[in-house]
């Protein structure tokens, strides 16, 4: 070990509980969430500060996106090209945007999701609003700048925004154990709620809902619960519900159509493929048999999804299932998460306007002081060329009389005339009297001969006169409070006249929507099933006109009510439901469908073992038994579950289900090994159970043999199976006790 090194002995569990709180704290404010001053996380801001640098003006011709996000890569952001050309994507999106701040030319994504094309392809610039409220006045010292991460480059740590950004382009963002989620909202109502509270620092939450309404969504919709938005906008958490708008239209024949023309803000993307895919689900699960077809639109021009109806359909109650049943009415979870002062913070409406108002006077003094100092720069030299054109001649004669610059500017500044030579006494004496500033000496020396023409100097005299009204007008702004409101706030009518619009998005209070479905007309049907598993429900009196012929086709016949469920009990001991609902119900000659279509009855890896509807097996026991040779008796009530399907016994490793059948009275089990051996006892000696137990043992067996066959026998009933070219007579067997090894056959 080297003598200057040394060990520091410390908890495993503290190193990391530090470093990944480091970790957390980086994520939250230098990644993930937004400032509140000016609405952008990091990776935004540098993009934007970037493309300012690189002069990619909305007056001058586009630039390939491939080189800003090089350039921010290189310059600011030292992270992936994709999560900054993501950004910048985002940044240029007039669905996802309240006001885009990048002007994209080319493939930017779709509004259903589809991706921006690569960043070689696209170029971009930014818009007249972006440098006009985000990027204006950077050159007059309003924002700190910090070294970016390599110290060769400096970046603004906050952009100089005007407009309350944050709120009106929203934010979302996840962060570590917290994300933000910020609606939204539109520019000129936002801006009338800043001059509100700049009027009255007081004003509540109620008030400012006054001017801002709600969110406004760039794809529109409606928003539907206006009443919540008061303790949403005051907590800065909770939850806004937006529908989507949808248009009834007549078509002919008496015909109407839906026609959506607004879609919720959360569907963006790919969740509009999933709606349709929703509406298709509605009509293939027979919720309604209203819809005759559905068709997505959409183009440039905007959303139009058209649902064509049956002739006499409800469009009223389908527009409320759509509502109900599918994403045309969802949820945007607001929660108002901003960096303030270094720390995330969630914050209401008022408290985010505060934020932005404080910033705003912050940037109007630096920017005043900075420009009233260059004034007063300005006045000093215009008084000192103004003094020296009516002393020029003096002027002239202590420069030709000067040895050296440093001679002549001693002369200007402190009246040294010892080592300059003048005409004459009086030129001396008058010359020991000047008493330039250094300033002023400077631009004397370095004056051109034409400023001496008589509209050069008139020029010069006008240009003092403005610089005084500008020393006056700016100490006026940052001596008095109110006067630098007034410049503010002419500065956001300017913004609200030139970038405002009207708002997109509907806030009201609209009643839940009630979809009534319709009521199924309960009757009698008879499920038929083939030996490959085709399904189909009929009615009874077809099942009856065709009985000898369906007995013959199907291996199962069940009789039940079409509001009824199927049980499909298999080998690997699952149980599958299905509603008599969703099987076919048609002609005695039509094909039906597989299982598999239905539910999650897998043809190639399960066996059907008992197949009953579910209303005719409540109130009985069944019995089941394993090839393992486990057997239990369960209460049917145990398999009328909402689930699809449910594990309906539990099997040992390798075993499998065997039988699954109804039990009567006085009812005896036999059980038929591979090896030929045969059992038969009680079916009252098999204990009930629950669904999830394994049982108990039926009969014991030799080394590798297990059971092929179980049966049940009724009283009296009989009952004759082949075994190895011989004929049993199951009912002959003489009845033993359960769990013994039986006869051999």
């Amino acid at each position: 070990m080297h003598q200057n090194e040394t060990i520091i002995r410390t908890e495993y569990s503290e190193i990391m509980q530090k470093s990944y709180i480091d970790y957390a704290m980086s994520v939250i404010i230098a990644r993930a969430l937004p400032d509140v001053r000016d609405g952008l996380k990091p990776v935004q801001r540098r993009t934007l500060y970037d493309m300012h640098e690189l002069g990619t003006k909305y007056d001058k011709p586009y630039r390939k996106c491939a080189r800003i996000v090089g350039d921010t890569m290189g310059k600011y952001h030292p992270h992936g090209d994709s999560s900054i050309y993501g950004a910048l994507v985002v940044l240029a999106q007039d669905f996802k945007m309240g006001m885009p701040l990048v002007d994209g030319h080319g493939n930017f994504g779709s509004i259903e999701g589809d991706g921006a094309a690569a960043m070689r392809y696209t170029e971009a610039r930014l818009q007249k609003v972006t440098q006009e409220a985000y990027l204006a006045d950077l050159d007059k010292d309003v924002v700190d700048f910090a070294p970016n991460f390599d110290e060769t480059e400096k970046e603004p740590v906050v952009l100089p925004v005007k407009v309350p950004n944050l709120l009106v382009n929203g934010a979302e963002g996840i962060a570590v154990g917290m994300a933000t989620s910020i609606p939204p909202h539109n520019l000129s109502e936002v801006i009338d709620g800043v001059i509100a509270y700049m009027k009255n620092p007081d004003i509540t939450t109620r008030e400012m809902m006054e001017y801002i309404k709600g969110p406004d969504f760039p794809t529109g919709g409606i928003v539907v619960n206006k009443d919540e938005l008061l303790s949403i906008y005051e907590s800065g958490t909770g939850k806004i519900k937006v529908r989507g708008k949808v248009e009834i239209e007549q078509m002919k024949g008496g015909k109407e159509r839906l026609v959506i023309t607004e879609i919720p803000y959360p569907m963006i993307g790919a969740n509009i493929g999933k709606f349709l895919n929703d509406v298709y689900g509605l009509v293939e699960s027979k919720k309604t048999s209203d819809i005759v077809d559905i068709s997505n639109q959409s183009s440039k021009e905007g959303i139009r999804i058209v649902i064509e109806l049956k002739k006499g359909a409800d469009a009223k109650n389908l527009e409320n299932m759509l509502y109900k049943k599918t994403r045309l009415e969802d949820t945007f979870g607001v929660n108002m998460l901003a960096v303030a002062e270094g720390r995330p913070e969630t914050m209401g409406l008022v408290p985010i306007i505060r934020h932005h108002v404080n910033f705003q006077y912050e940037l109007a003094t630096r920017k005043y002081k900075t420009l009233l100092n260059k004034e007063l720069d300005k006045k000093e030299i215009q008084e000192g060329l103004i003094a020296a054109c009516d002393v020029i001649d003096l002027i002239i004669e202590i420069l030709r009389g000067s040895k050296n610059v440093k001679d002549a500017k001693a002369c200007l500044t402190e009246g040294a005339t010892e080592k300059i030579r003048f005409k004459s006494k009086e030129s001396e004496k008058l010359a020991s009297r000047l008493r330039f500033t250094e300033r002023q000496a400077t631009a004397i020396l370095e004056m051109r001969l034409y400023k001496l023409i008589g509209l050069e100097i008139e020029a010069l005299m006008k240009e003092h006169e403005a610089t005084l009204k500008n020393i006056a007008s700016y100490e006026e702004i940052l001596g008095s409070r109110g006067a630098m409101a007034r410049v503010i706030i002419k500065e956001l009518t300017r913004f609200q006249k030139e970038y405002g619009r009207p708002r997109r998005t509907v806030v009201e209070n609209a009643a839940e929507a009630v979809f009534e479905e319709k009521k199924i007309d309960v009757a009698e049907v008879v499920v038929l099933m083939d030996r490959f598993g085709y399904a189909k429900a009929i009615d009874s009196a077809a099942y009856e006109r065709n009985r000898e012929a369906a007995d013959g086709e199907n291996r199962y016949r069940i009789r039940c009510l079409n509001t009824d469920k199927i049980c499909v009990f298999t080998d690997t001991g699952q149980q599958h439901l299905v509603k008599v609902m969703d099987l076919p119900f048609g002609k005695f000659r039509d094909k039906g469908t597989p299982l598999d279509n239905v539910s999650n009855y897998d043809s190639s890896v399960e066996n059907m073992v008992f197949v009953s509807s579910l209303g005719s097996l409540i109130g009985q026991k069944l019995l089941f038994a394993t090839a393992g040779s486990m057997l239990k008796q369960v209460d049917a009530a145990e398999f009328d579950v909402a689930k699809r399907t449910i594990a309906a016994t539990k099997l040992g490793e390798g075993d499998r289900l065997l039988l699954v059948q109804p039990l009567g009275e006085h009812e005896t089990v036999v059980l038929q090994t591979q090896k030929g051996m045969f059992l038969r006892f009680p079916a009252e000696d098999v204990p009930e159970k629950k669904k999830g137990a394994v049982g108990v043992r039926g009969m014991k067996l030799s080394p590798e043999d297990v059971v092929e066959a179980a049966y049940l026998l009724g009283e009296n009933q009989e009952q004759t199976v082949a075994f190895k070219e011989k004929e049993i007579a199951l009912h002959r067997l003489r009845i033993g006790n359960r769990d013994t090894k039986g006869v051999k056959k």
